[in-house]
């Protein structure tokens, strides 16, 4: 989740202990799971009210197939179902098990495990007029919107590289519309005349994939909210359009009832839901509200502390208010295994002759960052370790160590000046830098850009909105090709722990410059793509493990990216929030399990 941002049990067992699933991506804010669960709440759950989210920017999609920012896939989650999906779990041993969901149990495996048969759960409904049966051909049809050419999926790669004959229909999709248009029956034309091999219907209950090749994560790959089922009626409106967003169809216990681009968005029950056909949702509250527009996060946590507010949707706790807040009980902590945030180089860029293309002037920048400074910004060392590599520790491939070191990680200045002089930019140079302008995001900005003027390099400012910077900013490669960015700070949330390295290393690094990439500055390296290729096929995980981190130190070679800090998660909600479950992969607490205490103000 691009993103979204933003995710374990402490790091040292990461690797160990989390064997399934997580869904994760972009992200905006921080990453983390529970250190130690929340003590388990007392008395029934009780119904009603509306909960409310207060924070700062717009969701990047409301499609399901291109979604890929922490926040939309919170509330996502009300409104959209996939075949599995996580389960709810306090225990944070049990947060990363990848559950059935609209699928009605395990999958049927073939002998050599490449064909999963899966049987559709009963009672799944549409919130159409009259409600409509969620089928196996409105998953085949979701997988079918996955390359769209408009906003399509931000990691098609998880699919591409496993499922038989995906990426054979994505090329065709791709090709079919270079040059035409692509209006809402054109695309739809497209995907009803054209088949995924790997991807068929048996019948209304019954969908069956075909794998090119073993992949013991592919449980996690369709859990991700890509892999939502897909109305017909989607048919009618080019994905995730204005028009579409206005239409949006609910199999899940909340639909959407309102949306203002920018400013708000209300679910209210859907009574097309059973709560019989979903064992991992409830219905406990009649609605959520989320109010954009609010920038600082003291203003969102003063809401919070006031009860006029119970969540926050996309801003942090402040930083200043961290050592205050250690003892109330309705803040937590949560351990990182995540990169959040660090500074993508757009390599497409031709600003200041080139230079983002050039290797040396990135490794230049390399030595440059003061991380220590940035992670102060979310709280210190207490919060945040400082990061070296590509993949972030509790991540398979991992392994300790600094290609580019500076003293106490504090950056080195001369270094970096040294060595732009060497690349040719002997009196610095200028880049500009984009950034989300809410929440922690100025200050990292800022932070970076001044650690850069002290090696001559000038950094322009380019604010964008933080809820348009991944799906419209960031996620756009002809606003890279066009040179509107050279550098900016994104943050990354792996999809799934354990066996990850499709989650890590692939979205960020394989070759991939389409729309709604995650590889946002479009690297592209033949030796990458061969060793991520390698390790998705090595059955054993200690060979895997070595050809990641081979990945890891060709991208830090490269100097593709400038890894920030490994950073963990605080998190607060309102006092008549009760039932808070953390999910880990959305840095939020999960809207469709908490309830609200009427006798708490």
């Amino acid at each position: 989740m691009a993103h979204t941002r933003h995710l374990t049990i402490a790091v040292a067992a990461a690797a160990t202990m989390l064997a399934t699933g997580l869904a994760g991506c972009a992200t905006d804010r921080g990453g983390a799971a529970n250190t130690s669960a929340p003590p388990p709440e007392t008395g029934q759950p009780i119904t009603g009210g509306t909960v409310r989210l207060v924070g700062s920017g717009d969701i990047d999609h409301l499609d399901p197939t291109s979604a890929y920012y922490t926040a939309t896939s919170g509330i996502l989650r009300a409104y959209a179902r996939q075949l599995y999906q996580l389960a709810a779990q306090k225990d944070p041993t049990k947060a990363f098990d990848v559950v059935p969901d609209v699928a009605d149990g395990p999958p049927q495996l073939s002998a050599d495990h490449l064909t999963y048969t899966i049987k559709i759960r009963p009672g799944v409904r549409w919130d159409t007029t009259p409600p409509r049966d969620v089928t196996a051909q409105d998953f085949v049809r979701g997988f079918k919107r996955l390359c769209n050419p408009v906003a399509g999926a931000g990691a098609p790669g998880y699919y591409t590289s496993t499922i038989k004959g995906m990426g054979d229909y994505c090329d065709a999709y791709a090709k079919a519309f270079a040059k035409a248009e692509p209006t809402a029956k054109a695309l739809a034309d497209f995907q009803n005349s054209h088949d995924i091999a790997g991807v068929r219907a048996k019948d209304d209950s019954t969908i069956v994939f075909t794998l090119t090749q073993q992949a013991s994560d592919f449980l996690n790959i369709i859990s991700l909210n890509f892999a939502s089922a897909a109305p017909v009626e989607y048919d009618q409106y080019v994905p995730d359009s204005a028009q579409f967003r206005q239409h949006i169809i609910s199999d899940g216990p909340y639909k959407i009832t309102q949306y203002v681009a920018t400013k708000s968005i209300r679910l209210e029950r859907n009574t097309a839901w059973q709560q019989d056909s979903d064992p991992i949702r409830h219905q406990y509250v009649s609605a959520i509200e989320v109010k954009e527009g609010v920038s600082e996060p003291d203003a969102v946590q003063q809401q919070m502390e006031a009860g006029t507010a119970d969540l926050s949707w996309d801003l942090p706790v402040p930083t200043a208010q961290l050592p205050q807040l250690k003892s109330d009980p309705n803040f937590h902590v949560y351990d990182g295994a995540v990169t959040n945030p660090y500074l993508v180089f757009n390599l497409q860029s031709k600003n200041a002759g080139g230079a983002m293309g050039k290797l040396e002037v990135r490794q230049a920048i390399e030595y440059a960052i003061n991380k220590v400074a940035i992670g102060k910004i979310y709280g210190g060392k207490e919060l945040n370790t400082p990061l070296n590599t590509a993949i972030p520790p509790g991540n398979i491939g991992y392994k300790p160590y600094d290609p580019y070191p500076t003293p106490n990680d504090e950056g080195d200045p001369a270094k970096c000046k040294s060595m732009l002089a060497a690349a040719g930019y002997p009196n610095g140079l200028t880049l500009i830098g984009a950034y989300r302008n809410a929440g922690n995001h100025p200050a990292v900005f800022q932070s970076y850009a001044a650690d850069l003027q002290k090696c001559g390099i000038t950094v322009k400012a380019l604010p964008v909105r933080q809820g348009d910077y991944y799906g419209a900013f960031l996620q756009q490669p002809s606003l890279a090709k066009e040179s509107k960015w050279d550098i900016s700070a994104p943050g990354w949330i792996p999809d799934w722990y354990g066996n990850n390295g499709r989650a890590v290393a692939q979205p960020l690094f394989q070759t991939n410059c389409s729309p709604g990439t995650s590889n946002f500055g479009c690297y592209s390296s033949p030796k990458v793509d061969s060793l991520i290729k390698q390790a998705l096929a090595e059955p054993d995980q200690t060979k895997a493990a070595d050809l990641w981190h081979q990945v890891d130190q060709q991208v830090m070679a490269d100097a593709v990216i400038v890894p920030f800090q490994n950073q963990n998660y605080p998190i607060y909600h309102s006092s008549r929030v009760k039932n808070a479950i953390y999910l880990p992969a959305f840095q939020l607490f999960d809207v469709t399990n908490l309830w609200l205490d009427p006798a708490t103000p």
